[in-house]
């Protein structure tokens, strides 16, 4: 039997109250919490650690059971890539989570397509203007269950811990920056990646230095629902389709029925 217990010291330090009334029953590895490099450009001075990490990989069924205890944790798990940056240097810039509040996915979507004049991929069939949000897909199972699951191809790496109780607010809270040269902030792509948990069951599961992976309870399944979708991908991160198969199209084939998706910025 699991016996909930408060959160170790290392851990509770990442909450301003210290943790008070959090608990955890599951035995952490051994880790360490992550500051922000005082060298590193910064939003704001920071006044506690970003998050805490495993000193080494961990099996990742560890993550589901994590998971299921984010209500009393109010911790969020995630698999880090296992490289020295930006973890260990901490070259992160944590934003308050409020600020994710303020921006709209369809508002960011619109603004950055309204940018390009001349797009460097085939966005056929649109044209100028952003063609808004997809529709939602329709579930075909518990989002984290799946997640739990999608988690496996993540391997091999150390074990991540946010304060924070959805995983698209996981990316502002501990300052991630692998998006950095398409969008100086990070809080407007949390706001997509929660709109993307609530229109189609995403859940994020990985880190990296430069890359996102988010398991999709509910993808599209149509081509065209895909396509939709693709154009969403393209807005939040213009690698994947210019480094992919460098139409929308072609991405669209990719994804339809997916329930993995995986992002990468160079």
């Amino acid at each position: 039997m699991d016996y909930h217990e408060r959160l170790p010291p290392e851990v509770a330090e990442l909450f301003p109250d210290g943790g008070a009334g959090r608990t955890l029953s599951v035995t952490l590895p051994s880790g360490y919490v992550v500051w922000p490099d005082p060298g590193y450009p910064q939003h704001q001075p920071p006044k506690r650690p970003a998050f805490w990490i495993s000193d080494d990989p961990v099996p990742c069924a560890l993550w589901p059971r994590l998971r299921a205890e984010t209500h009393a944790s109010g911790l969020w798990p995630v698999m880090l890539e296992d490289t020295t940056q930006p973890w260990s240097t901490g070259q992160i810039a944590p934003e308050p989570i409020d600020e994710i509040g303020n921006y709209d996915a369809a508002a960011f979507m619109a603004e950055v397509w309204s940018e390009w004049d001349e797009p460097a991929a085939d966005i056929t069939p649109f044209g100028r203007y952003s063609p808004g949000l997809a529709p939602p897909g329709e579930r075909r199972e518990d989002p984290d269950t799946l997640a739990g699951r999608c988690v496996e191809v993540l391997t091999g790496r150390p074990l991540g811990l946010v304060p924070v109780t959805r995983g698209a607010d996981a990316l502002t809270a501990m300052g991630w920056q692998g998006a950095r040269h398409h969008n100086p902030w990070t809080a407007p792509l949390s706001a997509v990646v929660r709109s993307w948990e609530d229109r189609f069951g995403a859940r994020l599961i990985g880190i990296g230095f430069n890359t996102l992976e988010l398991s999709v309870a509910a993808p599209p399944m149509t081509f065209r629902h895909a396509l939709h979708v693709a154009a969403e991908h393209w807005t939040f991160c213009p690698e994947i389709i210019l480094q992919g198969p460098g139409t929308l199209e072609g991405h669209a084939e990719q994804i339809c029925g997916s329930s993995l998706w995986t992002f990468w910025w160079e």
